[in-house]
């Protein structure tokens, strides 16, 4: 089974209350299909990165969060996977302040994660891929692939 890792975006699209903003709305929707259909393919995994994102912010909201982790196997933060994301942030050009970003791709390249799931196309996105894969075969990494619910679909019949 292939494994997943599932990144803060998506348990915050999925547990979200309806928002009017139509793009909102269309990636709460991916997201909660993803979730009801597509997820039992997966061997779905998270880090503690991810944890600790999902409890932070409005109470009841972080609850939802985190309910819909329950029984994801948690990966922790080690020495590796810092010293590996600081190489991405500078790699990429990655603000501080989105450190975390680069724990993601660290933790996924660390533990052959097939798949990155997220909505953060801005700092997991194509471009983010090309870069970090090319470091990656050049340093003996695993990479994985960055998709979004509605991607990852076409992702599979790809691979």
């Amino acid at each position: 089974m292939r494994s997943l890792y599932i990144e803060s975006t998506i348990p915050s699209y999925a547990t979200a209350r309806d928002s009017r903003d139509l793009i909102r709305f269309h990636r709460q929707v991916a997201t909660r299909v993803f979730w009801k259909s597509k997820r039992h393919l997966f061997r779905l995994v998270i880090s503690q990165a991810v944890f600790n994102e999902c409890g932070r912010g409005d109470p009841d909201a972080a609850q939802r969060r985190l309910e819909l982790l329950e029984g994801i196997e948690v990966y922790p933060i080690t020495a590796r996977i810092q010293q590996l994301a600081g190489i991405y942030r500078q790699l990429l050009n990655i603000p501080e302040r989105a450190i975390t970003d680069c724990i993601h791709l660290a933790v996924c390249a660390t533990h052959n994660i097939d798949f990155l799931l997220t909505w953060n196309c801005t700092h997991l996105g194509p471009e983010v891929q090309k870069k970090v894969q090319t470091y990656n075969e050049k340093n003996g990494l695993w990479t994985p692939l960055l998709v979004t619910p509605e991607t990852i679909a076409g992702a599979l019949r790809e691979g």
